[in-house]
């Protein structure tokens, strides 16, 4: 027997309000539905020309500085970003260009300053990783969540130098797990203030910062201990910098600090946002910390690619320049193509942020990924072409590497991230195929029945897929690759079903972290390349001739790539070895 025509009616509300609900979610969560949002991407963004003409005076201002004052070699030699610089930069106004110009900043949008930390990206990391710290996480979080009175206290000082900012957030116990913070938060028996007692370390500008956001858990009146935001300056007594500039591998001219806070005691006044709240902002901080890592490793990957195509030119290996070997050449081409491709998101995602969306966290997650392990290859392919002349320290490429590693890890461990966008994303669609297996379960319906209520041909896996997802090229050179691009978002779409059922039940899922990397992975690249295909879009309208980075063959190439990996992830949902991956890992865990 089919389903009644009320069980019918019933599975056709449950998908639409589904579908209701996936309207407000961001791009890429409605890829893990197989839906391609196009009015959310077309378009590709352009600055109106004021803002435009803003941005391109403040970059071209900037890349002077850079040449002429900023000394990367040095910076990193003395392990010490120069006062002069960060007066310079403070002058320039890039310390305070998001901030409001009400309180003195620029008030540019995250387009504007974005392209400005792209050019310090490519200059120096070690002054790009500062002033991100300072402006993308510091001053960030008192503009969104500080009251009027916080902020006309402290962000004009914030903004020439003079004063620094700093994010407190990682501790010996809490990295990537945000929710481990140990800081405790104690209200003082009159209650008009807290004592703050714990240890932060790894924290950028930590040991030199004027204020910084410190994160610390606060007990709740139910009981429970909520994470709270607060600011602290470390003239509170108590606040005690362990260790001001740690030693480490890359970004040297960084101040990374370890500080110890004893019975420090921050006013209630100093609460940034609502008690009970501090991980919310933390992620809506750091949403923005993640989409300059984007802009940063764009500017950092176009140095490498100029270093790469200028070395192979002029080195002339068994009667010809490198340059014209294939292998030298395909590293150029992936670069390129990466390189395109990490601009077109950082624009999109900043784009997001500038035009008020509601949900880009997922975005700026697999933005932050995608920028940072690619830019990692880049650079070892850069390393590779120079040969034994790159190795050495007479050269930037050493230092460019070691600069490039800590950007996997900072800003959420890219392991972590990846299941972070796996799960989240397979939020919404996994709740619907579990009621629907909870409705089988219970008997409710039988499988026959439901699909002999929704047609013989119907995907039980994907019932809110109608169609294959529409990509609105509108140059008929592209359509090839929006008609690819469109079959494998309804591919993910009609696949993910099938990869829950196959784990059986939630709780093997959430740990299935193989799984969530092949399907992160597919997501990454899924929207990454539409990214691509939107630019591609305007640049065949509106050719940028001056921008040798905006070349039409490295866009199309990272396509083909993109496609082609995302194929090999879907195979391999089927056809793997984790298994013996996991049997190796037990093996070796349990003999040494």
């Amino acid at each position: 027997m089919a389903l009644t025509a009320e069980q019918i009616a019933e599975q056709k509300k449950q998908v639409e309000e589904l579908l209701a609900g996936a309207d407000k979610l961001g791009f890429a969560k409605n890829l893990f539905y197989g839906r391609f949002r196009a009015d959310l991407l077309f378009p590709y963004p352009q600055l109106p020309p004021d803002q435009q003409r803003q941005s391109d005076t403040a970059a071209a201002q900037l890349q002077q500085f850079a040449n002429e004052q900023i000394d990367a070699a040095k910076i990193d030699r003395e392990a010490c970003i120069p006062d002069a610089v960060v007066r310079g930069l403070g002058q320039l106004g890039v310390l305070g260009m998001t901030i409001p110009q009400a309180y003195g900043g620029l008030g540019f949008n995250q387009q504007q300053y974005l392209k400005c930390m792209e050019i310090l990206g490519g200059h120096d990391s070690s002054v790009a990783v500062f002033v991100n710290a300072h402006q993308s996480i510091g001053c960030r979080a008192l503009v969104l969540f500080g009251t009027p009175e916080q902020q006309a206290r402290w962000l004009p000082g914030l903004i020439d130098g003079s004063q620094l900012a700093a994010f407190a957030l990682t501790e010996p116990e809490a990295g990537s797990d945000a929710g481990g913070v140990q800081t405790t938060a104690t209200p003082t028996e009159d209650g008009a203030a807290f004592l703050l007692n714990g240890i932060k370390h790894y924290i950028t500008n930590g040991g030199i910062a004027d204020v910084l956001t410190v994160m610390a858990k606060q007990p709740m009146p139910d009981g429970s201990e909520k994470v709270t935001a607060f600011l602290v300056t470390p003239d509170m007594p108590g606040f005690e910098v362990i260790e001001a500039r740690a030693e480490k591998c890359g970004i040297r001219g960084t101040a990374t600090g370890k500080m110890r806070f004893t019975n420090v005691r921050v006013p209630q006044e100093n609460i940034l946002g609502k008690p009970g709240r501090g991980l919310q902002a933390a992620l809506s901080v750091l949403n923005y910390g993640r989409v300059t890592f984007g802009a940063t490793c764009t500017g950092h990957a176009k140095a490498c690619l100029r270093a790469m195509i200028d070395h192979a030119k002029k080195r002339v290996q068994f009667q010809q320049p490198l340059a014209g070997f294939e292998l030298v050449q395909k590293k150029i081409a992936f670069a390129a193509a990466h390189t395109f491709a990490m601009e077109a998101a950082t624009k999109q995602c900043a784009a997001f942020i500038d035009h008020g969306a509601d949900d880009y966290m997922l975005e700026t997650a697999i933005l932050k990924v995608f920028a940072t392990e690619h830019l990692w290859t880049i650079v070892n392919d850069t390393i590779q072409v120079w040969g034994g002349k790159g190795y050495f320290c007479d050269q930037p490429l050493e230092r460019w590497m070691r600069d490039a590693r800590i950007n996997t890890i900072g800003e959420g461990a890219n392991d972590v991230l990846k299941a972070f966008i796996a799960v989240v994303g397979c939020r919404g669609p996994g709740e619907y195929l579990k009621n629907l297996r909870d409705d089988l379960l219970g008997g409710r319906w039988s499988l026959g029945k439901l699909l002999g209520g929704l047609g013989a041909g119907a995907k039980l896996a994907a019932p809110w897929l109608a169609a294959t997802p529409t990509v609105p090229v509108t140059h008929a050179e592209l359509r090839p690759f929006a008609d690819t691009l469109a079959g494998l978002v309804k591919q993910f779409g009609t696949t993910l079903p099938h990869v829950f059922l196959k784990l059986k039940d939630e709780a093997k899922f959430v740990q299935a972290q193989l799984v969530h990397e092949r399907l992160a992975d597919i997501a990454i690249d899924l929207y990454t390349a539409s990214c691509t295909l939107a630019r591609l879009d305007a640049l065949l309208t509106t050719p940028a001739e001056a921008d040798p980075f905006a070349d039409l063959s490295a866009g199309r190439y990272f396509l083909k790539l993109a496609f082609r990996r995302i194929g090999e992830r879907f195979a391999a949902l089927e056809a793997n070895d984790d298994e013996d991956t996991l049997a190796a890992a037990h093996a070796m865990l349990a003999k040494l």
